[in-house]
């Protein structure tokens, strides 16, 4: 079963291990570069992506009360468990909790221009193209209202 879970001490190690292949090393921070901005922003939802006990990527998100929009900062998926559908269930997870915050209006995300298959999968998910770039990564967004 999938799910996605808290990171605490007893899987922090796991998780800061896990990492993509060597093509995709530009596309996304580490997770360990994740979770220090997560601890230093105090707003961004870390969690661990898990196929029954064996983790096997990394999703973070937050909300912006102010703008009523959704970010999800972060999606990797560990080189050895891509193309089994982890990326895509834990987007759909965090859109549903997204979704639960009454305010919340719209989600965003970024990518790198030239990473084809995160710019797939956001598009199949409904996620529009804006045209903005933010911090040289391509902006796309699902209105959710």
């Amino acid at each position: 079963m999938i799910s996605l879970r808290e990171i605490n001490m007893d899987n922090f190690h796991e998780c800061i291990h896990l990492k993509v292949n060597e093509n995709q090393r530009n596309f996304v921070a580490s997770n360990m570069y994740s979770l220090a901005e997560a601890k230093a922003d105090g707003v961004s939802v870390p969690l661990a992506i898990y196929d029954d006990d064996t983790m096997v990527g990394f999703v973070m998100y937050n909300y912006d009360e102010k703008n009523k929009m959704g970010w999800i900062d972060r999606l990797m998926v560990d080189e050895n468990h891509q193309k089994k559908g982890y990326g895509r269930f834990a987007m759909n997870e965090v859109i549903k909790r997204l979704k639960l915050i009454d305010s919340c209006e719209k989600i965003r995300t970024s990518f790198e221009p030239n990473n084809d298959v995160a710019k797939k999968l956001y598009t199949s998910l409904g996620f529009k193209l804006t045209g903005e770039v933010c911090g040289g990564e391509s902006v796309a967004i699902l209105d959710i209202k």
